[in-house]
C-alpha cells in the first residue's frame, strides 16, 4: 500500500469512528448543550445517528468542533466561522496562535458582529426584564452567547443592559426587582460560560476578583472574572463586599498575580477611599491592583494615590491582563 492509499485508509477510519456526545464534550471542552445548539442552528457538524437516534461523532467531527471552539474562544461568533471548511479553520486558528505569540492561547481582538443584531438582542433582553420574565431573559442571553461570542456578549449586551436598567431605575421606570432579576440571569449565564471553558494550565497566572467593602453589586465583578478566564488566567472569584484585610489575606494565601475590583454603586461612599488605600498597603509589592466599574471614576483621587491600574471598560481590562501576563512570560 503506497502513502496515498495509507492516507485514504486513515481518513476513512477517522470518518467511521463513533464517539458518543459525552466523549466529544470531554475532548473538545464544549458543553453538550452547546454542541447540540451549534448542530441545530449552524450545521457545524452532522453526527451519525443510531437506530435509537443517539448521536455518534467521527474523529473528523471531533477535530472540527475543536477548531470551532478555538476560533470562538479567540473572540469570534459561531455564526462567523461555522461555514468555514476544516482547512480554513486550521489556517484561522494558526493565525490566531501566531498573533498570540509564545503563549499560544489564541487570544485576539474580537470580530464585531453586526450592530443591528446586537441592538435587537439588547432590546429583547430589556423587554424580558420589564416583564420580569426570567426564563425568556436567560434563553435570550444563552442564544446570544452562541450567536455573538463571549466578548461581544459581555461588552455589547450585558454591560449596556445593566447600565440601562440602572438608569431606568433611577428614573423610576424600573424597580430594584428588575435589577435583581437581571443580575441573577447574568450570574447564571457566566456560570455556564465558565463551565464551557477549558481549564487554564497550572502555570497560568492567578487573578482574584471581588468588590471592596460595602460594594454589594456583583455583576461587574462576574464579568471581570469571565473576561479573565477567557484571557487565559486562573480566576478565583471571591464574591462581593470584602474588606481590604480579607482581600489581602486571600492574595497572600493564593500567591495571586493580580487583584481586580469592581466598583459599581454607590459612587459616594466616604469609606471606600480609605479601603482602597489600605488594600494597596496590605498587598505584596508584586501584586497588581486593577480597578474598574461605572462608579470607579468617582474615587479617582484614591486610586491615583494607590498606583492602581484604572480601566473604563472590559477592553481596557483585557489590555491590562495581557501586559501583566507578558511581563511574567
Amino acid at each position: 500500500m503506497d502513502r496515498s492509499d495509507t492516507q485514504r485508509a486513515t481518513d476513512a477510519s477517522r470518518r467511521e469512528a463513533r464517539h458518543p456526545i459525552g466523549v466529544v464534550a470531554r475532548r473538545t471542552g464544549l458543553k453538550q448543550d452547546l454542541i447540540r445548539a451549534w448542530e441545530r442552528r449552524y450545521a457545524a457538524v452532522e453526527p451519525q445517528r443510531s437506530d435509537t437516534n443517539r448521536r455518534f461523532y467521527s474523529d473528523a467531527d471531533v477535530e472540527r468542533l475543536t477548531l470551532l471552539q478555538r476560533a470562538v474562544s479567540a473572540g469570534r461568533s459561531i455564526g462567523q466561522v461555522a461555514e468555514l471548511s476544516d482547512d480554513e479553520l486550521r489556517q484561522l486558528v494558526a493565525e490566531d496562535r501566531a498573533v498570540a505569540g509564545p503563549a499560544g492561547d489564541g487570544r485576539r481582538a474580537a470580530v464585531a458582529p453586526p450592530s443591528t443584531h446586537v441592538d435587537s438582542v439588547l432590546a429583547g433582553c430589556l423587554e424580558a426584564v420589564r416583564r420580569l420574565d426570567a426564563r425568556d431573559l436567560e434563553q435570550q442571553l444563552q442564544r446570544a452567547a452562541v450567536d455573538l461570542g463571549r466578548t461581544a456578549l459581555l461588552e455589547q449586551v450585558v454591560v449596556p443592559m445593566m447600565a440601562r436598567i440602572g438608569g431606568l431605575w433611577r428614573q423610576g421606570e424600573m424597580r430594584p426587582i428588575h435589577e435583581h432579576l437581571a443580575t441573577a440571569a447574568v450570574r447564571s449565564l457566566i456560570g455556564l460560560l465558565h463551565q464551557s471553558d477549558l481549564p487554564a494550565p497550572v502555570t497560568a497566572p492567578l487573578l482574584l476578583v471581588t468588590t471592596p467593602a460595602h460594594q454589594l453589586h456583583e455583576v461587574g465583578a462576574l464579568m471581570v472574572a469571565a473576561t479573565g478566564a477567557a484571557e487565559g488566567w486562573r480566576v478565583t472569584y471571591l464574591g462581593p463586599d470584602l474588606p481590604a484585610e480579607e482581600i489581602a489575606a486571600a492574595a497572600r494565601q493564593t500567591g495571586t498575580r493580580a487583584v481586580a475590583l469592581s466598583i459599581t454603586y454607590p459612587p459616594d461612599d466616604p469609606r471606600l477611599g480609605d479601603e482602597l488605600r489600605r488594600l494597596a498597603q496590605l498587598l505584596d509589592p508584586g501584586v497588581a491592583l486593577l480597578v474598574g466599574g461605572r462608579a470607579a471614576d468617582a474615587y479617582r483621587d484614591a486610586l491615583e494615590a494607590t498606583s492602581a491600574l484604572y480601566g473604563d471598560d472590559l477592553r481596557e481590562l483585557r489590555r491590562f491582563l495581557e501586559e501583566l501576563r507578558s511581563r511574567q512570560e
